[in-house]
């Protein structure tokens, strides 16, 4: 029997006897366990698009586009990849996505074996990446509007750190830990910790377009041109707005999400893959934008990226200046005063060599969004709450408080408290001068279900 014959019966969910190994015993018992190709088996033929169009009533197209070897990539960007699919705009793309490292990292692979896949492929992410989309006509100028209209994922997903390498703090964690866990769709939650259980809303960790520069990048910084924003608020119903930067824009998605903590700590958020994300690309010409934006149904989000968590909230801070400026037909002055009522800022992300920072503004000039900032615990979290003249200092520090608050009182393993803190913790930008920088993580104490 061919590899690629016994490749296609492992896919199908044909279990292949062992008579075919008893020609040599002591090889077969070498044999390690099945795992996915890393390289892409010579198809047959070519792929004929059209039998991945459906026409709508509308007149525009359904595009159905499977996570293969073909359609994937395995951790770069590249804006001379050839597209795997072409759209119009206003046409909608139901696509797959893959577990990391083109879908080795699924129940049974070791924290072994996962940073093996990282030390072995330097200069590349860990993210899996369906695409690149090509949109007729968008041009350099333009701005591609991505619709997120229903995210559908597998049944189970994994939150791991890898040992001494990633994560906000892998000087103190030199050892690794991966959980796998499974998803209760029905309720919407999965079991974290017995007892303990994470709401489950799924997006997109990392969606962007090409890069202007030639060559081959990792996608693991995020940028002007989206990727990987890890943006928790870009859910179904959410809409991104990100200029383009190549003709045809090349539109990747992948690093798929359950669930994620503002901060994502240990470097991992509930990570999956997604049987269908359903999304409705269209270009917008004449209103050019310089950095990326997120429509949510009450909100629109602006934010900014950097190594130095400081000059990513001086981003963040620039771009919702200039937001409110545009929003509320005001000065950049009063707009800055009004960002401190009215902007309700996150932190996104601190493990993506470039840190994130986020701000909702809301779109009703007379609500707010949910601007509480204690310093001690509420009726609804538990908090943990810093303040330094350098902002990455305030970050640690109030991270580092909630994941050692879980092991002292909720008597939580430390390696599960850090992945806890990961996937559950809100960590929210508070009071900001030159002299003092606040940030507070909450916890919600929803997420304890049971005693511990």
């Amino acid at each position: 029997m061919t590899r690629r014959a016994l490749i296609v019966l492992a896919a199908a969910g044909v279990t292949v006897g062992a008579s075919w190994l008893v020609a040599d015993g002591a090889r077969a018992q070498q044999q390690p366990p099945y795992s996915p190709p890393t390289e892409a088996i010579p198809p047959t033929g070519p792929a004929d698009p059209n039998l991945r169009t459906v026409p709508l009533p509308n007149g525009k197209k359904l595009h159905l586009l499977p996570a293969t070897l073909e359609t994937t990539q395995w951790g770069w960007f590249d804006n001379a990849q050839p597209p795997v699919l072409r759209i119009n705009s206003g046409d909608t793309v139901a696509l797959e996505t893959m577990m990391h490292s083109h879908n080795q990292v699924v129940p049974g692979t070791t924290i072994e074996q996962i940073k093996k896949l990282r030390t072995d492929h330097p200069g590349r992410g860990p993210h899996t990446m369906t695409g690149p989309i090509y949109v007729e006509g968008a041009e350099p100028g333009d701005v591609l509007k991505v619709t997120i209209n229903k995210i559908v994922p597998r049944s189970y997903g994994v939150n791991f750190n890898v040992p001494g390498m990633f994560g906000e703090f892998p000087k103190e964690y030199q050892d690794g830990q991966v959980k796998y866990l499974y998803f209760d769709w029905d309720r919407k939650v999965t079991e974290f910790l017995p007892g303990v259980q994470i709401p489950l809303r799924p997006f997109p960790g990392t969606i962007g377009v090409a890069r202007k520069e030639p060559g081959r990048y990792s996608t693991v910084p995020p940028g002007e041109f989206a990727g990987n924003m890890d943006i928790r608020d870009l859910t179904e119903g959410a809409t991104l707005y990100v200029p383009v930067h190549v003709r045809g824009a090349l539109l990747w998605t992948g690093d798929s999400h359950a669930a994620q903590g503002n901060g994502e700590v240990n470097l991992t958020a509930v990570e999956t893959a997604y049987r269908e994300m359903n999304i409705t690309i269209e270009t917008i010409k004449g209103k050019p934008l310089d950095f990326p934006r997120i429509e949510t149904k009450t909100s629109w989000i602006t934010m900014g990226f950097d190594q130095d968590l400081n000059k990513a909230w001086d981003q963040a801070k620039a771009q919702t200046v200039k937001f409110l400026s545009e929003q509320r037909n005001v000065g950049a002055d009063q707009a800055a005063k009004l960002m401190t009522t009215v902007s309700d800022c996150r932190v996104s992300q601190v493990v993506n060599v470039k840190k994130g920072v986020h701000c909702l503004n809301p779109k009703n000039p007379s609500a707010r969004e949910d601007m509480e900032r204690p310093t001690k615990e509420t009726a609804k979290y538990y908090v943990s709450h810093a303040k330094d003249a350098d902002l990455n200092k305030a970050m640690d520090t109030a991270s580092m408080g909630m994941i050692k608050w879980l092991e002292s009182e909720k008597k939580i393993a430390r390696l599960d408290a850090y992945g806890l803190a990961s996937v559950a913790m809100d960590c929210r930008v508070g009071t900001i001068s030159d002299s003092e920088k606040n940030v507070h993580c909450l916890l919600p104490k929803s997420i304890f279900v049971g005693k511990r």
